[in-house]
Protein backbone atom coordinates (compact mmCIF):
# COMPACT_ATOMS: atom_id res chain seq x y z
CA UNK A 1 0.00 0.00 0.00
CA UNK A 2 2.88 2.48 0.51
CA UNK A 3 4.29 1.96 -2.74
CA UNK A 4 1.25 2.39 -4.41
CA UNK A 5 0.29 5.57 -2.50
CA UNK A 6 4.16 6.96 -2.91
CA UNK A 7 3.80 6.01 -7.02
CA UNK A 8 -0.12 6.92 -7.73
CA UNK A 9 -0.49 10.13 -4.86
CA UNK A 10 -3.58 8.37 -4.16
CA UNK A 11 -4.78 7.32 -0.95
CA UNK A 12 -5.89 3.85 -0.10
CA UNK A 13 -7.87 1.90 2.58
CA UNK A 14 -7.90 -1.90 3.72
CA UNK A 15 -10.08 -3.09 6.63
CA UNK A 16 -10.25 -6.67 7.27
CA UNK A 17 -10.18 -9.42 10.11
CA UNK A 18 -6.83 -11.57 10.28
CA UNK A 19 -8.13 -14.61 12.24
CA UNK A 20 -6.93 -15.72 15.90
CA UNK A 21 -3.33 -14.43 16.38
CA UNK A 22 -0.60 -12.91 18.47
CA UNK A 23 1.22 -10.41 16.97
CA UNK A 24 4.93 -10.02 18.47
CA UNK A 25 7.06 -6.82 18.27
CA UNK A 26 10.61 -6.73 17.62
CA UNK A 27 10.97 -5.58 21.55
CA UNK A 28 9.52 -8.91 22.05
CA UNK A 29 11.66 -11.34 19.99
CA UNK A 30 14.59 -10.34 22.26
CA UNK A 31 13.32 -11.19 25.75
CA UNK A 32 14.50 -14.59 26.88
CA UNK A 33 10.57 -15.61 27.34
CA UNK A 34 9.78 -15.36 23.47
CA UNK A 35 9.90 -18.90 22.63
CA UNK A 36 7.46 -19.60 25.89
CA UNK A 37 4.94 -16.84 24.86
CA UNK A 38 4.52 -17.79 21.22
CA UNK A 39 4.21 -21.56 22.88
CA UNK A 40 1.55 -20.24 25.14
CA UNK A 41 -0.13 -18.67 22.26
CA UNK A 42 0.20 -21.69 19.87
CA UNK A 43 -1.17 -23.89 22.67
CA UNK A 44 -4.25 -21.50 22.91
CA UNK A 45 -5.49 -21.44 19.27
CA UNK A 46 -3.34 -18.43 18.26
CA UNK A 47 -0.76 -18.42 15.41
CA UNK A 48 2.41 -16.85 16.36
CA UNK A 49 3.56 -13.96 14.05
CA UNK A 50 6.08 -10.75 13.97
CA UNK A 51 5.48 -7.26 12.77
CA UNK A 52 7.74 -4.66 11.82
CA UNK A 53 5.68 -1.70 13.71
CA UNK A 54 4.48 -1.20 16.94
CA UNK A 55 5.62 -2.15 20.43
CA UNK A 56 4.47 -5.78 22.34
CA UNK A 57 2.29 -8.26 21.65
CA UNK A 58 -0.98 -7.82 20.46
CA UNK A 59 -3.99 -10.62 20.47
CA UNK A 60 -6.41 -10.67 17.84
CA UNK A 61 -9.55 -12.59 18.18
CA UNK A 62 -11.78 -13.91 15.10
CA UNK A 63 -13.95 -10.19 15.03
CA UNK A 64 -11.09 -8.23 16.04
CA UNK A 65 -10.59 -5.93 12.43
CA UNK A 66 -6.87 -4.33 11.60
CA UNK A 67 -6.82 -1.47 9.46
CA UNK A 68 -4.46 0.18 7.37
CA UNK A 69 -4.61 3.91 5.65
CA UNK A 70 -1.90 5.01 3.37
CA UNK A 71 -1.98 8.59 2.12
CA UNK A 72 0.55 10.35 -0.01
CA UNK A 73 3.16 12.41 1.71
CA UNK A 74 5.15 15.43 0.67
CA UNK A 75 7.83 15.79 3.34
CA UNK A 76 8.72 12.87 5.45
CA UNK A 77 9.49 14.94 8.63
CA UNK A 78 6.60 16.61 8.99
CA UNK A 79 3.09 15.91 10.55
CA UNK A 80 3.80 12.35 12.22
CA UNK A 81 1.52 13.57 15.13
CA UNK A 82 -1.05 14.93 13.01
CA UNK A 83 -2.16 12.08 11.26
CA UNK A 84 -2.15 10.57 14.36
CA UNK A 85 -4.55 12.36 15.94
CA UNK A 86 -6.66 12.74 13.03
CA UNK A 87 -6.82 8.49 13.11
CA UNK A 88 -7.58 8.70 16.95
CA UNK A 89 -10.28 10.84 15.81
CA UNK A 90 -11.38 9.25 13.27
CA UNK A 91 -11.77 5.71 15.04
CA UNK A 92 -13.55 7.51 17.77
CA UNK A 93 -16.00 9.20 15.54
CA UNK A 94 -16.86 5.50 13.81
CA UNK A 95 -17.24 3.30 16.99
CA UNK A 96 -19.63 7.10 18.49
CA UNK A 97 -21.87 6.27 15.79
CA UNK A 98 -22.23 2.58 16.62
CA UNK A 99 -23.20 4.24 20.31
CA UNK A 100 -19.79 3.02 21.87
CA UNK A 101 -18.58 5.21 24.70
CA UNK A 102 -15.32 5.74 24.14
CA UNK A 103 -12.82 8.09 24.30
CA UNK A 104 -8.31 8.79 23.38
CA UNK A 105 -6.57 7.05 25.73
CA UNK A 106 -4.31 4.05 27.14
CA UNK A 107 -5.31 2.67 30.41
CA UNK A 108 -2.36 1.07 32.70
CA UNK A 109 -0.80 -2.02 32.34
CA UNK A 110 -1.87 -2.75 29.04
CA UNK A 111 -1.26 -4.52 25.96
CA UNK A 112 0.94 -3.00 23.48
CA UNK A 113 1.16 0.39 25.25
CA UNK A 114 1.16 3.69 23.40
CA UNK A 115 0.16 7.10 23.01
CA UNK A 116 -2.33 7.01 20.42
CA UNK A 117 -4.91 4.70 21.55
CA UNK A 118 -8.69 4.51 21.97
CA UNK A 119 -10.49 3.20 24.92
CA UNK A 120 -13.78 2.53 26.92
CA UNK A 121 -14.30 5.53 28.80
CA UNK A 122 -12.85 5.17 31.78
CA UNK A 123 -12.04 1.54 30.86
CA UNK A 124 -10.32 -1.31 28.53
CA UNK A 125 -7.90 -0.54 25.41
CA UNK A 126 -10.41 -1.08 22.68
CA UNK A 127 -7.80 0.21 19.49
CA UNK A 128 -4.14 1.02 19.55
CA UNK A 129 -2.28 2.63 16.19
CA UNK A 130 1.16 2.65 15.15
CA UNK A 131 2.69 4.41 11.79
CA UNK A 132 5.21 3.33 9.36
CA UNK A 133 6.65 6.52 7.02
CA UNK A 134 8.50 6.36 3.42
CA UNK A 135 9.24 8.39 0.94
CA UNK A 136 6.23 9.74 -0.81
CA UNK A 137 3.77 7.87 1.48
CA UNK A 138 2.52 7.21 5.08
CA UNK A 139 0.52 4.29 6.62
CA UNK A 140 -1.78 4.92 9.36
CA UNK A 141 -2.54 1.41 10.81
CA UNK A 142 -4.12 -0.41 13.87
CA UNK A 143 -6.50 -3.04 15.40
CA UNK A 144 -10.04 -3.01 16.76
CA UNK A 145 -11.02 -5.20 19.61
CA UNK A 146 -14.98 -5.80 18.49
CA UNK A 147 -15.24 -8.55 20.83
CA UNK A 148 -14.47 -11.03 22.53
CA UNK A 149 -12.39 -9.56 25.46
CA UNK A 150 -12.09 -12.31 27.70
CA UNK A 151 -10.30 -14.56 24.83
CA UNK A 152 -8.02 -11.87 24.31
CA UNK A 153 -6.62 -12.00 28.23
CA UNK A 154 -6.58 -15.70 28.34
CA UNK A 155 -4.02 -15.84 25.80
CA UNK A 156 -2.45 -12.49 26.85
CA UNK A 157 -2.13 -13.06 30.52
CA UNK A 158 0.12 -16.32 29.74
CA UNK A 159 1.79 -14.30 26.71
CA UNK A 160 2.86 -11.32 29.00
CA UNK A 161 3.56 -13.36 32.00
CA UNK A 162 6.64 -15.20 29.77
CA UNK A 163 8.12 -12.02 28.45
CA UNK A 164 8.03 -10.53 31.84
CA UNK A 165 6.45 -7.69 31.24
CA UNK A 166 3.74 -5.61 32.87
CA UNK A 167 -0.16 -6.44 32.03
CA UNK A 168 -3.22 -5.77 33.83
CA UNK A 169 -6.20 -8.39 31.86
CA UNK A 170 -8.66 -5.44 32.96
CA UNK A 171 -6.87 -3.26 30.29
CA UNK A 172 -8.62 -5.25 27.74
CA UNK A 173 -11.97 -4.06 26.29
CA UNK A 174 -13.71 -3.92 23.42
CA UNK A 175 -16.69 -2.01 21.17
CA UNK A 176 -18.96 -4.44 22.45
CA UNK A 177 -17.99 -3.55 26.25
CA UNK A 178 -18.69 0.00 25.60
CA UNK A 179 -21.70 -0.50 24.10
CA UNK A 180 -21.35 -0.90 20.80
CA UNK A 181 -22.07 -3.47 18.24
CA UNK A 182 -20.18 -7.26 18.48
CA UNK A 183 -20.75 -7.76 14.75
CA UNK A 184 -17.46 -7.04 13.13
CA UNK A 185 -19.25 -6.63 9.67
CA UNK A 186 -20.71 -3.58 11.27
CA UNK A 187 -17.53 -1.99 12.49
CA UNK A 188 -15.80 -2.73 9.83
CA UNK A 189 -18.80 -0.21 7.57
CA UNK A 190 -18.28 2.55 10.37
CA UNK A 191 -14.81 2.49 10.12
CA UNK A 192 -14.88 2.71 6.33
CA UNK A 193 -16.97 5.20 6.16
CA UNK A 194 -15.76 7.06 8.99
CA UNK A 195 -11.94 6.99 6.98
CA UNK A 196 -12.97 7.37 3.51
CA UNK A 197 -15.23 10.43 4.42
CA UNK A 198 -15.93 12.69 1.36
CA UNK A 199 -12.24 11.90 -0.15
CA UNK A 200 -12.07 8.83 -2.72
CA UNK A 201 -9.97 5.56 -1.58
CA UNK A 202 -9.24 2.49 -3.13
CA UNK A 203 -10.80 -0.49 -0.98
CA UNK A 204 -8.73 -3.20 -1.04
CA UNK A 205 -11.02 -6.10 -0.26
CA UNK A 206 -8.44 -8.46 1.82
CA UNK A 207 -9.33 -11.89 3.86
CA UNK A 208 -7.06 -14.36 6.43
CA UNK A 209 -3.93 -12.46 5.78
CA UNK A 210 -1.46 -11.98 8.63
CA UNK A 211 -1.53 -8.41 10.38
CA UNK A 212 1.60 -5.94 10.14
CA UNK A 213 -0.26 -3.39 12.64
CA UNK A 214 -0.25 -2.63 16.70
Amino acid sequence: MLAETAGSGEPSLRVWAPGRLVAFGRRDASEDGYADAKRAAEERGFLPTGRSVGGRAVAYADSTLAFARAVPLADVRRGMDDRYDAAVRTVVEALRGLDADVEPGEPPRSYCPGDHSVRVAGGGKVAGLAQRVRRGAALVSGCVTVAEEETIRDVLVPVYGALDVPFDPESVGSVAAAGGSSDPDVVRDALESAFVADREAVRLDVADLPTDDG
